[in-house]
This record gives structure tokens, C-alpha cells and sequence, in this order.
């Protein structure tokens, strides 16, 4: 089994970013941040991969859109996050 892509679309000083990426480093998974806080490029690619997206941080695990720190938490409370990161 390969490991997934995780990637996360993040803001400076956002608490909920903050949130979801201690729960990805205590598992000890590699990801990807792009730092949207000046807007650019990465934001345009975070709107265009999800219009309905208003929010940071908007997660990613291989293209499937997860949503932010709190469905990334509630997956991990129903026990659904591990499998999909391979672990």
C-alpha cells in the first residue's frame, strides 16, 4: 500500500490549522502545506479543487477533499482516519 498524499491549504495564525496539523504530526504524517494567507496562486488551486471552500484549512488526502479541522477530527473520532492514511 502506498502512502497517501495529504496536502493542506493553511492561513498564519489560524487555530483550526493549527488543530489539524498537530493531529496529522502526532501520527506521524508527511504532508504538504500551502500557506494561503496573502492569497496568490495556491488559493485560486484551494478554490478551484473545492468552490465551496470559505475556510482554512481546507485538507486533501489523495485529491479527495476531507474538508477542515473539523471533519479531518471527526473522522479520527469515528475511528475512519487511519485507514485512510495507510496506517
Amino acid at each position: 500500500m502506498s502512502t497517501p498524499r495529504v496536502e493542506i491549504y493553511t492561513k498564519a495564525y489560524c487555530g483550526y490549522c493549527h488543530r489539524a496539523k498537530r493531529l496529522l504530526d502526532s501520527k506521524g504524517v508527511d504532508y504538504e502545506e500551502y500557506d494561503i494567507t496573502m492569497g496568490g496562486e495556491k488559493r485560486k488551486e484551494m478554490i478551484a479543487r473545492n468552490p465551496d471552500a470559505s475556510t482554512v484549512p481546507q485538507i486533501f488526502i489523495d485529491d479527495e477533499i476531507i474538508g477542515g479541522s473539523d471533519e479531518l477530527a471527526a473522522l479520527e473520532a469515528a475511528g475512519k482516519l487511519d485507514p485512510m492514511l495507510g496506517l
